[in-house]
């Protein structure tokens, strides 16, 4: 029951965070939303987030291609020359050739899935050009989705090596799937290799004091830390009422997850998961929780975050409106 608390929680935050604008009227949603024309696709992970992602089109996916192929291309050079000498020097020049045939049949079929099992959805090729391959729901892909989807791009390039099956379907579609990525369930995006641009600077004590109380085995996952470092980085443009309104959605369930006090700040516990999860040094922690003296429950620093509230505003005392 938490666990879906927090996952609604969380698409409210990112809500929040991502469109902090007043209501519009009755139906507006729907027609900006069918308004949009362009390459951005919205993806609702299972933890309930939604991300919107650029996805890649066909002359961003050909050159990362391109570059695969002659990497294939170079590798089997590579292999055909050492087979071939390895031949000519002994009596197993059949054996060599029919190794060469091997590389060949490896490297045309299982190159890309290969590569793409390994490397989380790229090949060195998709790496250079900063797209990646995911499943429809945003997870990473499997093992068996890489390779059938890279499989079946000889009928995507039919008829005879032309492409037409494969621009046809992606044309079809608006997530540019070619055959291979409708029947394996993927999409391609461009890459969010800055989601994180810096990790934010705690000054406050009660933030490191607080998240030496966050559960040592909880894990949070990589969806739950990109909405943590959105909240964190936009929080400073947010009145009080407002961190407090938009924290609220994914603080409340993880106040009962954790077993804290129902009335600590909803905005400081967000930044002590922030702590914990990017900058945390436990030895470090501990020398300031030992040196800030009381626990950020107890009314001792509850007065001491009033005192402190023009310098760092985490609102931990209860107010009027509810935290």
């Amino acid at each position: 029951m938490v666990a879906e608390r927090t996952g609604f929680a969380n698409n409210l935050l990112a809500v929040s965070l991502f469109f902090p604008v007043p209501p519009a009227a009755p139906g507006a949603w729907m027609t900006t939303k069918s308004a949009h024309i362009d390459t951005t696709v919205e993806i609702v992970t299972p933890e309930n987030i939604a991300f919107h992602y650029q996805v890649a089109g066909p002359f961003r996916r050909l050159p990362a291609f391109m570059l695969d192929l002659l990497i294939r291309a170079g590798l089997y050079t590579f292999f055909m020359i050492v087979f071939g000498l390895a031949g000519a020097f002994t009596s197993m020049a059949g054996i060599m050739w029919g190794a060469t045939m091997i590389i060949w049949f490896l490297l045309d079929w299982f190159y890309g899935g290969i590569f793409e099992t390994w490397m989380n959805g790229q090949t060195p090729g998709k790496w250079v050009l900063g797209i990646r391959v995911l499943s429809i729901d945003g997870q990473p892909i499997n093992g068996i989705q890489a390779i059938m989807r890279n499989i079946m791009r000889t009928l995507d390039m039919m008829p005879v090596f032309t492409c037409i099956l494969g621009l046809v379907a992606m044309s079809l579609n608006r997530r540019f799937q070619r055959i291979g990525d409708i029947v394996c369930g993927t999409i391609v995006v461009v890459e969010e290799r800055k989601w994180l641009t810096g990790v934010a600077k705690m000054d406050d004590l009660r933030v490191a004091q607080l998240s030496n109380y966050i559960p040592a085995d909880y894990q949070v996952s990589r969806t739950l830390a990109k909405t943590l470092a959105a909240y964190v980085d936009r929080r400073r443009f947010f009145s009080i009422p407002r961190r407090r309104e938009v924290a609220r959605h994914l603080a409340e369930p993880l106040l009962v997850q954790f077993g804290f006090p129902l009335d600590t700040s909803y905005d400081l516990l967000l930044c002590a998961l922030y702590y914990r999860t990017f900058v945390a040094d436990r030895s470090n922690d501990e020398r300031i929780a030992t040196e800030f003296g009381a626990s950020p429950f107890t009314p001792a620093a509850l007065a001491d975050a009033t005192t402190q509230a023009a310098q760092n505003p985490f609102d931990i005392a209860p107010t009027q409106t509810g935290s």
